[in-house]
């Protein structure tokens, strides 16, 4: 069978070929049939709108916002609203498809989708953002829906907007409809558990992981990269469950201590200093490139994409590092970590716990019923664990990375749906 080949990866990958690369890799071992590899590259939807908004100082900016959906043969499709001046349409289409895959790996009934709007948040004021969110959902209401396409927050957004953009969806029909997006308030119908629970994702495939290669908890050491929602969650249970932190960063550099940073002191500190940890005293300053390359047993890159590159990873001692962030690993340096016997527990998998949580809300949602936080947690706990074990038997099985194993599993579910479903 013969595929095409993706375009040239340069050295900042385009998140597009570096997904489809990998897809290709997982579709080839899968001897997947040419017809179903043309459906499944390709996006279902592409929508692209013009939002004319007034600024608060009179003026009227146009911004341009993006809805794509890549698939809903599992079920209506799921995916966050980016807004941030580097949104394209190539990243809103690569973010697509990996929710595609992402969905699939966990095994909940969600095809992939992802919105954007390209402009800078941190320079508008809650007016503007309310404006531009209401004028982002009456352009594409016809596109959402809870039976249709089910967005959530992302970068540059969060639950305030995802209340603006229920009630403007609610106004155009009359009715309170709260499962047409997740992330929301939890007075609003959002649900417990939702806040932590991308960060929870990723320490259970730590332990999981680290269970495989025979690492004991109470004797490994991690560094996590990214100190957000995602990776200081995921250092704060991961150190209640033992394992000694002991190197973070955040945007403004990296901070580590041998004996181990005390967590909880590191969140009250960033939370008491609008989100930095400048002057934290509970660790010494590092330069924030050299926390990659610590000899510690777990690496968390929770930050941004394509931090690992061919450049620089065969550079990286940890024996396991799990990807809280999307993308954090370019497509060229699986090949580098792979040769090094480093276990890299990919992207669609790790932070899959976020949209478990949030499929956890629809179906809450819908039942008019809320879940107490411990069922939350256990429910998402055993979900993730089970997406691991299969991700890893199959890695086995085909004899390849747990990357190009979360693919096969991914590609070979939605593969086989729309095979049983039939198209055109």
């Amino acid at each position: 069978m013969s595929y095409i080949e993706p375009a040239p990866i340069k050295d900042k990958e385009n998140p597009l070929e570096s997904m489809m690369s990998r897809f290709q890799i997982a579709a080839e071992h899968l001897g997947l049939n040419q017809q179903i590899y043309n459906v499944l590259k390709s996006p279902v939807k592409q929508v692209i709108v013009t939002l004319p908004i007034t600024m608060d100082n009179g003026q009227i900016e146009v911004f341009e916002g993006y809805r794509v959906i890549h698939s809903n043969i599992l079920g209506p499709s799921k995916g966050g609203i980016r807004m941030d001046m580097d949104v394209n349409l190539d990243e809103v289409k690569a973010l697509a498809a990996w929710m595609t895959w992402k969905c699939a790996v966990v095994d909940i009934p969600f095809g992939g989708a992802k919105g954007g709007i390209k402009c800078d948040p941190g320079i508008m004021s809650a007016g503007e953002m309310e404006r531009l969110t209401r004028s982002y959902t009456m352009a594409l209401q016809e596109i959402f829906g809870p039976d249709r396409d089910i967005p959530a927050p992302d970068m540059g957004t969060g639950p305030r907007e995802m209340a603006w953009l229920m009630d403007q969806y609610s106004r155009s029909y009359g009715m309170t409809i709260n499962a047409v997006v997740t992330g929301k308030p939890v007075v609003l119908g959002g649900s417990l558990g939702r806040t932590e629970a991308t960060g929870r994702g990723v320490m259970v495939t730590a332990l999981a992981a680290m269970e495989k290669l025979k690492l004991n908890p109470f004797k490994a050491t991690c560094a996590v990269q990214g100190f957000g929602n995602v990776g200081s969650w995921a250092a704060l249970l991961l150190d209640e469950r033992g394992v000694k932190i002991v190197a973070l960063s955040d945007i403004s550099q990296a901070y580590y201590n041998e004996k181990g940073i005390n967590i909880s002191d590191a969140v009250a500190y960033q939370q008491a200093h609008k989100g930095s940890l400048i002057g934290f005293s509970g660790a010494e300053v590092m330069p924030a490139d050299e926390l990659l390359f610590l000899d510690v047993d777990v690496l968390v890159p929770a930050a941004v994409e394509d931090v690992i590159t061919v450049h620089n990873a065969k550079d990286i001692k940890a024996r396991l590092i799990v990807e809280g962030s999307n993308g954090p690993t370019s497509a060229k340096a699986d090949k580098i970590l792979n040769d090094l016997g480093i276990l890299s527990v990919p992207d669609i998998l790790a932070n899959a716990g976020g949209v478990t949580v949030s499929y956890f809300e629809w179906v809450q949602n819908r039942l008019g019923y809320k879940w107490t936080g411990e069922r939350v947690n256990r429910r998402s706990d055993r979900i993730m664990k089970d997406a691991f074990n299969n991700v890893y038997e199959t890695a086995l099985q085909y004899d390849v990375s747990l990357r190009i194993a979360a693919y096969i599993v991914a590609i070979d579910k939605v593969a086989k749906t729309y095979t049983f479903r039939g198209g055109f």
